[in-house]
């Protein structure tokens, strides 16, 4: 039986998908994710805060869009836990 992991903000702000503009995502669905990778950043206040994964597994779902405004607690992403 699979176990599905939610990846929340820790805090209130913008939430962006990829380091800049330029670069390709963090994550997309379908990815493979170990412990502790990047998955995304929240800015505030010019502070970018990376969210990292707490579990391995494998990105089932993609809860926001690249600048879209979260608050504490909001689900960022949903993993199948390996």
């Amino acid at each position: 039986m699979s176990t599905i992991h939610q990846v929340t903000s820790p805090i209130p702000g913008t939430f962006y998908a990829k380091e800049s503009p330029s670069e390709p995502p963090f994550i997309t669905v379908g990815a493979k994710v170990s412990a502790g990778d990047t998955i995304g950043l929240v800015e505030v206040m010019k502070m970018f805060n990376r969210v990292t994964a707490e579990v391995s597994g494998t990105v089932v779902e993609i809860c926001v869009e690249n600048e879209d405004p979260v608050d504490a607690g909001d689900v960022l992403i949903r993993l199948e836990e390996f």
